[in-house]
């Protein structure tokens, strides 16, 4: 499937500020299944972007902004071909090994709760690709999607007590339980394409996990929608959790206060429609 992302990041201060500095992880690569025909990322003012790669193999720039500044404005277009391949996932930068991806995180720390729900799925015997589908299963089952963004990403934890929150959340805690059943997870950034809405801008960017299963290797599974990765798919960032792989992130010199807009788009080659 021919995809096009459009995805945008304003902040206003509400004083000048003397620099802003942002590491970006705005950029996919190309693997097995998606390669990217077109990307560009745009800044409304005088900046510096250095490209590089951080240690999870995640295409990186940095971008530099000299003040006074009011605002910040980034504009990400891109042309990506997908492929569906159950989730699967081959032929991408992988610097570290899978077990990792296996160790807590704040963000990803167990609870009791989430214990038990790794317990309840592993109770229910099956080799391990089956319990991550039933786990998959079970979170987007006990916890109700929020599209609003949210200004505090939450642990893993507080969002299944909660019951409720946005990608980011379903992701840590699909990534947290998969760890507790023995198997290395990760978080992954990226965009997804809803059909029937691919006209409107959403306030975030998707969410999923990465699990690494015994004879497979690494597999994609979206507890928000209940499904492995397709075609439908752009794979950005991955991390062990939502702070590795954040699309923006970064320091800014000055005082006050900073307001966040992120509007993401995603369609597709109308041929295909």
């Amino acid at each position: 499937m021919r995809l096009f992302v459009h995805h945008r990041t304003v902040y206003r201060f509400s004083e000048p500020q003397d620099r802003v500095i942002q590491m970006l992880r705005l950029t996919p690569g190309s693997h097995v299944g998606q390669n990217v025909i077109d990307w560009r990322i745009d800044v409304d003012c005088n900046a510096r972007l250095r490209p590089g790669r951080d240690g999870y193999g995640n295409e990186t720039a940095m971008l530099y902004v000299d003040g006074p500044l009011s605002s910040v404005s980034l504009a990400v277009t891109g042309e990506v071909l997908t492929e569906d391949r159950a989730g699967m996932v081959a032929g991408a930068a992988e610097p570290l090994p899978p077990e990792l991806f296996a160790r807590s995180t704040p963000l990803t720390a167990p609870d009791e709760a989430l214990r038990a729900l790794a317990t309840e799925v592993a109770g229910d015997g099956g080799p391990p690709l089956d319990q991550v589908h039933q786990l998959m299963a079970t979170i987007h089952r006990r916890m109700r999607f929020l599209p609003q963004k949210r200004s505090e990403v939450r642990p893993a934890g507080a969002s299944f007590a909660d019951g409720q929150g946005g990608a980011t959340d379903f992701a840590q805690v699909m990534v947290c339980a998969a760890r507790l059943l023995g198997l290395p997870a990760r978080y992954v950034s990226g965009h997804i394409l809803r059909p029937g809405h691919q006209h409107e801008w959403h306030e975030a960017a998707h969410a999923w996990a990465e699990v690494h299963v015994p004879d497979y290797g690494w597999i994609g599974f979206d507890a928000t929608a209940n499904r492995c990765p397709d075609d439908h798919y752009v794979r950005v960032a991955i991390g062990l959790d939502y702070r590795d792989a954040a699309p923006v992130s970064g320091t800014r010199t000055g005082g006050g206060s900073e307001v966040l807009d992120v509007g993401v788009r995603v369609g597709m080659d109308q041929s295909q429609a």
